[in-house]
Order: C-alpha cells, then structure tokens, then sequence
C-alpha cells in the first residue's frame, strides 16, 4: 500500500468481528455443508456442492482482503487528537457550500465511510480539500459535479 489505512478503534473492531465471523462461524458450517454435499455422490448436478464451493471462495477473497487491511490499518482515536482547532482524521465538521447549504461530516477511515450516514472517508476529495483547515477557512474541491467551495463552520472532536 502506497499510503496508511488510517482507521478508527470502532472501524478496526468491526473489521476485527467481520473477520472473526467468517473464519470462526460461517466458513466452518460452509466446509461441513461441502463435504455432506460430496458424499452425496455426482458433484456434477449437486447445487449444494457447486453453491458451496462457490461461497467458500468468496468468504477465503473476504477473508484475504480484510487481514491485509487489518494488517496495513494504523488505528488512530480522534478523541485523543491534540490539534482541535483543524480539521484532522476523526473530526465532525460542519461546512457550508455557497448556497449556505450545511453539511455536518465525520472524517473516518476508507473501510468504515458511509456517506448516507455522513461518514466520509479519509481519501475522498472533499476530505482531501479540508484536512488541516481552521474554523472560517474557505477551501475549493472539484467534485464529479463540479468546482464547488465550502466554508468551515464548525469542528468537533470526541470527548478524551
């Protein structure tokens, strides 16, 4: 990886259980499954075979994906973020476009955004465009939309 995975203790947990649930639960039930469906005789037409085999690839790509980004994730907790006045990883920013449309967003790693919940992650050109700014900075990002500006209203971080 050519830059950190930068990911917040909450992030790494859900990955963590993600990870835990398929190696520890479903890939075990999933070989059991296999193997009955093998003794069954042709595994030509054996949809429970063919289906497992498949599903079982699936959860080993998963399961290879997310032990690389647990391995490349450098976990960081916002609420020990000693700069508070700028807009760094884990801060809940409030901006303004010059419509005077707000937009509250928390500032998370890639693997936990969600943008409909207001989670973006650390790599998107807004965030980009804001990191290090202060309250009243005004800062320009060109989005798939088009160039747009955004004025920093508020910044937040959680409590220590």
């Amino acid at each position: 990886m050519d830059r950190p995975n930068y990911i917040t203790p909450a992030g790494y947990a859900a990955l963590r259980q993600e990870y835990e649930a398929l190696f520890a639960v479903e890939r075990p039930k999933l070989v059991d499954t296999i193997a009955w469906a093998a003794g069954n005789g042709d595994r030509s037409e054996n949809g429970d075979y063919i289906y497992g085999r498949k599903r079982l690839r699936e959860i080993d790509r998963r399961l290879g994906w997310l032990s690389k980004r647990m391995k490349a994730a450098k976990v960081i907790d916002p609420a020990r973020q000693e700069d508070r006045g700028k807009v760094w990883f884990g801060a809940t920013v409030t901006i303004a476009d010059e419509d005077d449309n707000e937009r509250v967003l928390t500032l998370v790693g890639d693997d936990e955004a969600d943008a409909g919940k207001g989670r973006v992650g650390w790599n998107a050109p807004l965030v980009r465009a804001l990191r290090g700014a202060s309250v009243g900075d005004l800062r320009r990002v060109t989005l798939p939309a088009g160039e747009r500006e955004y004025e920093v209203i508020a910044i937040a971080y959680p409590d220590p």
